[in-house]
């Protein structure tokens, strides 16, 4: 398995074959010789600006050719990337900005005042893209020496759904060993070309995406954000056979294609991940497409950790099995002992993807790791008798209710079964008698149903005790830019709907 440093790979296909397509963007083709020159041009400008290996360096920049070249140009010049979602506004910068305390932010005229006004104390160097397509003057590759498979390459912070936002730091070597196992494990070849609408801010889009495209000499299009229209446009260009999603994107995919109809395509793989895929969408999409969505499983932390099969049975409900090279295990959460198939607990991983540990926070790295360096996902789940894995659920989203202990994705799954919920989220309200009962949230699809009628179809499918209580009708659930539900935002969203 090659622990070459992403941006080493990128540099030895742009020597070895220039005019091999990377990227398209807004009909625009760049070769791997043109990124290559853009990213030594990136990296010409951090270096005047004074930059040394080890140095951070903040990327805030939309889906564009320039955020890619800047991205290997900081690594090309010895330093690592922190990744900034260019939405986040003062409290979000705040935080990242200080915590990680990058040397230089490069962003846009249109996220530079929000910027500015979130710096921290360092004043940190704020560089903006210029008019080329990459956003830098070419320059050649061979005056910098690629980084070491050691050395820091990424700071990728946490979704902070529950808490403060951590800086997980991946090595060149992590995302290498990421890279290579879901090239195994999803075949990826220089002939795939992935429609690529996921935000480069985000592991997904960047670590499995962009990453995945460069170390198999592939090639990909970039759009700026998801359109579900636009999608199954491009889908009918017999160039693209990949596409990368979350289970939101999947959900418009089928309501656009239900309207348009399905494009003829020669996609040969649609991967989901970053949230739960409901076995509702899972059905439903594999009928209308003809072929069943690949659902895995990862965290900013470890890259990927699970995916059903290529070849063999994609399985709903389940995430599949580790990657090449990899180790998934099921243990009790108060003992830490590994557990027997079909039990529920803690699912923990190891292998070379996970990263090397939490930016300036020891204390969190050695609470996430064993003494023989299996981390904790913090994810519960269990083991089907076939090997796959099934998460129920965030161990911190456990509901116990007079003492039984209610997973939420069970009664997501069996909620989303009705026909007129569009989507729903289950968490847990305080109780006086139980401790705490489940309720949930459920946007519907404009038939009309009431709070009886949902919690009389679950009482039909679930056990008396893990029926919600309640029903909350809202018009949309609170996401972050990934589409995963933010349920700690949950009852504020209830409220403000009432």
């Amino acid at each position: 398995m090659s622990l070459s440093p992403i941006v080493a790979t990128l540099l030895q296909h742009a020597e070895t074959t220039p005019h091999r397509p990377c990227i398209v963007f807004d009909q625009h083709l760049i070769t791997y010789a043109d990124l290559a020159r853009a990213v030594a041009g990136w990296a010409g400008r951090f270096h005047s600006l004074g930059i040394n290996r080890g140095d951070r360096i903040a990327l805030a920049l939309p889906n564009t050719p320039a955020f890619i070249a800047a991205y290997f140009g900081a690594q090309l010049a010895g330093a690592a990337v922190v990744l900034i979602n260019p939405q986040y506004r003062h409290t979000e910068l705040s935080h990242l900005l200080s915590d990680s305390e990058p040397a230089i932010v490069v962003a846009t005229t249109e996220n530079e005042a929000f910027i500015t006004a979130a710096m921290p104390e360092s004043r940190p160097h704020l560089l903006k893209p210029l008019a080329e397509l990459c956003g830098a003057p070419p320059a050649d590759p061979g005056l910098f020496t690629p980084p070491a498979a050691d050395e820091m390459a990424l700071i990728a912070y946490t979704s902070g759904t529950t808490g403060r936002a951590k800086g997980a730091v991946h090595t060149h070597a992590s995302l290498a060993a990421n890279c290579a196992a879901i090239s195994t494990a999803w075949r990826w070849t220089e002939h795939d070309r992935l429609l690529l609408m996921l935000p480069l801010f985000h592991v997904h889009g960047l670590g499995v995406g962009v990453h995945g495209t460069i170390r198999n000499g592939a090639s990909l299009e970039l759009h700026s954000r998801f359109d579900a229209d636009v999608a199954l446009q491009r889908m009918h260009d017999p160039a693209i056979t990949l596409f990368f999603g979350v289970p939101t994107m999947y959900i418009r995919l089928i309501e656009a294609a239900r309207h348009q109809g399905v494009p003829e395509h020669r996609l040969r793989l649609f991967v989901s991940g970053s949230a739960p895929l409901s076995p509702q969408t899972f059905a439903d999409f594999a009928s209308l497409f003809g072929q069943p969505i690949l659902e895995r499983y990862g965290m900013t932390e470890t890259g990927m950790n699970l995916t059903n099969p290529y070849a063999g049975e994609r399985r709903p409900g389940s995430v599949g099995m580790p990657f090449p090279g990899q180790e998934a295990r099921i243990v009790d959460r108060t003992t830490g002992q590994p557990l027997p198939t079909g039990q529920i607990g803690e699912i923990q991983v190891r292998g070379p993807h996970l990263f090397r540990g939490y930016w300036r926070n020891p204390a969190a790295t050695a609470a996430a790791f064993t003494a023989d360096g299996w981390f904790y996902t913090g994810d519960l789940g269990f083991v089907d008798d076939d090997g796959y894995f099934h998460i129920t659920g965030r161990s911190r989203d456990l509901i116990i209710s007079g003492g039984y202990n209610i997973y939420p994705r069970e009664v997501e799954e069996v909620l989303a079964q009705h026909p007129a919920v569009a989507e729903c989220a289950v968490y847990g309200e305080a109780d006086p008698d139980l401790g705490e009962v489940p309720v949930a949230a459920v946007v519907t699809n404009g038939q009309a149903v009431t709070a009886a009628d949902l919690i009389e179809f679950c009482r039909m499918h679930l056990a008396a005790y893990k029926r919600p209580r309640r029903i909350h009708f809202v018009t949309s659930l609170p996401r972050n830019a990934l589409g995963k539900v933010q349920r700690h935002l949950l009852a504020d969203a209830v409220s403000n709907h009432r």
